[in-house]
């Protein structure tokens, strides 16, 4: 007996709209848009990974800057 796999997003679209859910996923219907939405899930991914870099560049800058002030400490403890 093989099992269906209900995902988060299916959750969502049915409370949202029930019938929706229905039509998709028992009755087999299909959206007319069918391109916008995957243009649309296309653009969420692109924007996930801009967002996913943009968190490791801050990341980056914070361990810098750390390294920079702890080099600025050690040389001013260290009366250089």
């Amino acid at each position: 007996m093989s099992e269906k796999v209900i995902r988060a997003s299916e959750i969502s679209a049915y409370v949202y709209c029930r019938r929706a859910w229905w039509l998709s996923r028992v009755a087999g219907y299909r959206p007319e848009n069918a391109q916008a939405l995957a243009r649309g899930a296309r653009y969420h991914q692109q924007h996930g990974r801009l967002v996913r870099g943009a968190v490791w560049g801050r990341r980056l800058a914070y361990g810098i800057f750390f390294v920079v002030v702890a080099i600025f400490v050690f040389l001013l403890v260290n009366g250089a």
